[in-house]
């Protein structure tokens, strides 16, 4: 019999960015002009700029940085770098098809060089790159669905696009209910050498006895919050919020449906301050980061850290709604093969889940591959979110994988638990 080798690390990483290439050109199949050049909010730039960027973060990184090479296109450093113009600036783009032949530009030299390349010493940059990439194939979904979210609310869900059709043959009752996470010590963060900088160093955290919710919170549980007036009524917010909320008088999640096809589905485009005065309301609080973590990793039975709520298995359809496979969210109860061992329902996967923690680094912190990308927002001022969304990749998608957003943005598809 003759034996197939393995791929070596060198061609498996040289898949692995073929693949997220696709994911990424796929969503611009029916990108008009006006959606590639239009900010669809002014805190982002347009998703034809997070397109450039993509091929300009290639390009500096492993042509310029490992390679040595001269810089591909100087004349769209400034457009399409993180510190060049200012948002509303970056809408004076080229065009779709001069932009993909930037990225098929830098990413033949790119795998010409991998050929050579020291692939033991650069390993862990390729995988940041990869997962840099998938963060903006995120950033591009939810853009995109801000453009024409006044047209998708025309439709419903299932005429967009089908549910998966194995996990719904289970349906369990959505409640209240909270699991009870017992005190005890567990291994928070990741050393794996995919992990990003804030992620690192793994480290012990002692955690007292704590509730957190089976469920997310759906559309039909923040739906008594709105008619009990939530949105009108100071005392569920906290100050921040409320300032925030008289700046800006919004009165339901902006992704909302009122559609009984939705009232089990998480519910997804709050702020911070919106999922902080749910909370109030009904007598509990936002989970710190450390309670998110152990109720999606630990098990405490054989005392092991899990890579996913469900095990180590990779994701797939039997455990999670991601990587904009389904186009949108599905109800929390949909997945029972993708519990913790601690019973909590829907933590990786279908929506962002903000907590009460401030994003900083932990302890032994280093940044990587510069200061730009994490450290920077150790600033007091940004919250963390965990878990992922229906829109996030794989590479992305770790129990131990760290968001943060100022507590104003509820652009993202993000939703959220209590805990008390």
């Amino acid at each position: 019999m003759k034996l197939t080798s393995l791929p070596s690390k060198r061609e498996t990483i040289r898949q692995n960015m073929i693949h997220v290439r696709d994911r990424t050109l796929e969503l611009f199949t029916d990108c008009t002009r006006e959606e590639f050049c239009q900010q669809a909010h002014p805190d982002f730039s347009p998703v034809g700029w997070h397109l450039g960027h993509i091929a300009l973060t290639e390009s500096l990184w492993i042509l310029e940085h490992c390679a040595g090479e001269a810089p591909l296109f100087p004349e769209y450093r400034q457009l399409l770098t993180a510190d060049g113009l200012r948002k509303e600036e970056r809408q004076n783009l080229p065009s779709f098809s001069v932009i993909q032949d930037y990225l098929e530009t830098v990413r033949n030299r790119v795998f010409k060089y991998l050929e050579i390349a020291p692939i033991a010493q650069q390993e862990r940059l390729l995988y940041w790159l990869l997962q840099h990439e998938n963060q903006h194939n995120e950033t591009i979904v939810f853009l995109l669905q801000l453009l024409r979210w006044k047209k998708l609310q025309e439709f419903s869900p299932l005429q967009r696009r089908d549910r998966p059709s194995s996990p719904s043959s289970f349906n369990t009752n959505i409640s209240d209910a909270m699991v009870t996470i017992s005190a005890g010590e567990f291994l928070m963060g990741n050393n794996n050498i995919e992990a990003q900088d804030n992620e690192r160093p793994e480290h012990l955290v002692y955690l007292d006895t704590y509730q957190i919710d089976r469920f997310p919170v759906t559309c039909q549980q923040y739906q008594e919050f709105m008619a009990a007036g939530g949105y009108q009524k100071a005392e569920f917010w906290s100050k921040m919020g409320w300032q925030w909320l008289q700046k800006n008088p919004v009165v339901q999640p902006l992704y909302w449906r009122d559609s009984p096809d939705w009232k089990e589905h998480p519910v997804c485009g709050v702020s911070y301050y919106e999922a902080e005065a749910y909370a109030t309301f009904t007598g509990k609080r936002l989970p710190t980061e450390a309670e998110w973590e152990k109720a999606a990793s630990w098990d405490a039975k054989i005392g092991e850290k899990l890579l996913y709520p469900w095990g180590n298995n990779a994701p797939n359809s039997q455990y999670c709604n991601y990587n904009t496979f389904i186009g949108h969210t599905t109800p929390v109860n949909l997945y029972i093969n993708g519990q913790s061992p601690w019973g909590c329902w829907d933590m990786m996967g279908n929506v962002w889940e903000w907590t009460s923690s401030l994003f900083s680094g932990y302890n032994g912190f280093e940044f990587y591959p510069y200061r730009g990308y994490s450290q920077v927002y150790v600033d007091n001022k940004h919250r963390v979110l965990r878990g992922g969304s229906w829109a996030t990749h794989p590479w992305s998608f770790r129990a131990s994988f760290r968001n943060w957003y100022h507590p104003w943005v509820r652009q993202i598809l993000v939703g959220f638990r209590c805990a008390m």
